[in-house]
């Protein structure tokens, strides 16, 4: 019986650890679509944290979730400023006239705006990965998460998109290498901004406690900034 209560005690803990771990995955997602936009002075974008219980879920539906685990999943709904990537940026770029200063100047806001989704999406499972380390007691860094290591705190998927958006960015395998490292560069500086992971840390702890389904792009607005 004793060996019965360990093994339950341990199950439950692990599964609590998990809530946490998608919590602040997805609290750092949805504070990075507002804080990060907000910062590079692009217009807001319509997006909810969908929670779903998974009990009795259609195993279609459950698939669609991000990040799952036992009976919690969680995710984010929109947030994207490009819903719909173009086939080549280089291509756009090295076909305006370089005395079209009008196109110029709309490149340059296009650009930001196609960084920051990407950036975006790193943040989230970056905020996992921070909220490990300091669950363990350890330092988090950038010697000890590089972009690869992502994939270790539910990020397969954010990077699978952030790829789509680097293949759409230039034919150059070279180029989108860089690309990424220089956007992840700029995820590990938002997430190290204690203001952003004091908002970060709310938003997870609102996301476990409030027992809703649907959390809304104002009210994320309202935690993170306050």
């Amino acid at each position: 019986m004793k060996r019965n209560s360990i093994i339950k005690s341990y199950n439950q803990s692990k599964q609590i650890e998990n809530k946490r771990r998608i919590a602040f995955h997805e609290a750092g997602h949805a504070a990075a679509i507002h804080l990060n936009n907000k910062a590079r002075k692009l217009p807001p974008v319509f997006f909810q944290i969908n929670v779903l219980d998974l009990n009795g879920e259609a195993e279609n539906e459950i698939r669609a979730y991000q990040a799952t685990h036992d009976d919690f999943s969680a995710r984010v709904e929109g947030g994207r400023l490009f819903e719909l990537l173009p086939p080549s940026i280089d291509v756009l770029v090295n076909t305006t006239p370089d005395h079209n200063d009008a196109m110029l100047h709309f490149l340059k806001d296009y650009m930001v705006a196609f960084e920051a989704d990407i950036i975006n999406l790193l943040i989230g499972p970056l905020a996992e990965a921070k909220h490990i380390y300091i669950a363990d007691g350890e330092l988090f860094n950038h010697q000890l998460v590089n972009v690869q290591a992502l994939k270790n705190y539910g990020g397969s998927s954010d990077l699978a998109l952030a790829n789509d958006y680097l293949q759409s960015f230039s034919a150059c395998k070279q180029r989108q290498d860089e690309k990424l490292a220089e956007l992840f560069d700029q995820a590990f500086n938002f997430i190290n901004d204690q203001a952003n992971w004091t908002a970060i840390s709310k938003l997870a702890h609102y996301i476990l406690n409030s027992n809703k389904a649907i959390i809304s792009c104002e009210e994320v607005v309202s935690i993170v900034e306050y």
